[in-house]
């Protein structure tokens, strides 16, 4: 099945939801429109012009990002300014570009569970908390030989997520069903004035607020009943706490220069700056808080829960000087660990690509992004 942009971005954000986003971050849809069609994606964490250099080479028309391509607005449109050539490439070729920022570094399963799971951290906990979801249960009556395709339905929707890591959760019970249709009805069961029994079933998933209409609209487009039957209930056992990086265990204490290594190994660097507290001489690490991209205000949250170490990027002087004072090490690989995006992004959509039955290519940007060198006398 062929899809176009706005398809896509629907998919995208039943996974990472707009509202997800910090505010002012200039997330979405960039370059190009709704209605256009996709035949390649690209994933990559930069719109730099050489990654454009490289979709156009390869016949890409839509860029997953990470990192949003406008990140402040424009002046003017000089092209002999290389960011704004690079715009101006962009539409030549009429490539669109979606980003998606910090509603992928906060989404369940997105950019900071992904660092966490590289370093193998485990019992992990939402580092600075931006967010608490208001929940609500759907109960809808469906006929049984429907049932399965209204499930998954509503599951692709977003419904059915507990936690971190459990998916399409549901709760089903066997019922009966009866109902009379009236002069009007076009009943997909039973005739008009006759009375009509049903073996049924009431599916039961959960959901959040945000998510309800979409849930609703899955439903509704595939249940066989003219008027399905449903309960939507407020739920006030707690929503679930979503926010910026997590924090959680390593499986043993290590010590400090062991715990550098395995930072560096993690994310597939060969230089990083660590800042060491100062009246800490033989520090052991094994609680561990991770954030990525520029993760220097949040540090005191880290410390609040009781980290050895905090893995950031973008520390500045005067901030370092502070750490140093603390009792917690900061480890700054940099950046541009975000990467390890492309892959999960890439294994994502193929995900959905078979769900969706999408006739679509896909592929990882290969292009280097990481600005920084580094010399060594």
């Amino acid at each position: 099945m062929a899809i176009t942009v706005g398809q896509f971005i629907k998919r995208f954000e039943q996974f990472a939801p707009k509202h997800y986003a910090e505010p002012k971050d200039p997330i979405g849809l960039h370059f190009g429109k709704m209605d256009q069609d996709i035949n390649k994606i690209m994933v990559t964490l930069d719109i730099r012009p050489s990654v454009i250099e490289e979709a156009i080479e390869q016949g890409v028309d839509f860029i997953m990002a990470h990192h949003p391509p406008i990140f402040r607005p424009i002046k003017n449109f000089n092209t002999a300014d290389p960011q704004t050539a690079m715009y101006a490439e962009i539409i030549k070729h009429d490539i669109a570009i979606y980003a998606a920022h910090t509603n992928l570094d906060i989404a369940p399963g997105g950019m900071n569970d992904w660092l966490a799971d590289a370093i193998g951290l485990q019992n992990c906990e939402v580092l600075t908390p931006t967010h608490t979801l208001n929940m609500v249960k759907i109960a809808v009556f469906v006929p049984r030989v429907a049932s399965e395709e209204v499930r998954v339905a509503m599951g692709k929707a977003g419904a059915g997520h507990i936690g971190d890591h459990y998916i399409n959760c549901s709760y089903t019970l066997d019922g009966i069903g009866r109902f009379t249709p009236t002069e009007g009805a076009n009943p997909a069961i039973g005739e008009v004035g006759k009375a009509e029994v049903v073996a049924e079933e009431k599916i039961e998933v959960v959901c959040s607020e945000a998510q309800l209409s979409g849930v609703i609209k899955a439903m509704k487009e595939v249940h066989p009943y003219e008027v399905p039957a449903y309960d939507v209930f407020p739920l006030k056992n707690g929503g679930e706490t979503i926010g910026l990086g997590k924090i959680g265990e390593l499986p043993v204490a290590l010590p400090y220069e062991e715990f550098l290594q395995l930072v560096a190994k993690s994310y597939h660097v060969t230089n990083l700056r660590h800042i060491k507290p100062r009246k800490k001489e033989d520090l052991l690490v094994k609680r561990v808080a991770v954030l990525g991209g520029s993760g220097q205000d949040f540090f005191r949250d880290a410390i609040h829960k009781q980290a050895d170490a905090y893995i950031t990027g973008d520390i500045s002087f005067h901030y370092a000087h502070d750490i140093q004072e603390s009792t917690m090490a900061v480890v700054d690989p940099g950046h541009h660990i975000e990467k390890i995006c492309i892959p999960e992004l890439e294994k994502l959509i193929r995900q959905w690509i078979a769900e969706e039955d999408w006739t679509v290519e896909l592929m990882k940007s290969t292009t280097y992004t990481e600005p920084f060198e580094f010399f060594s006398l």
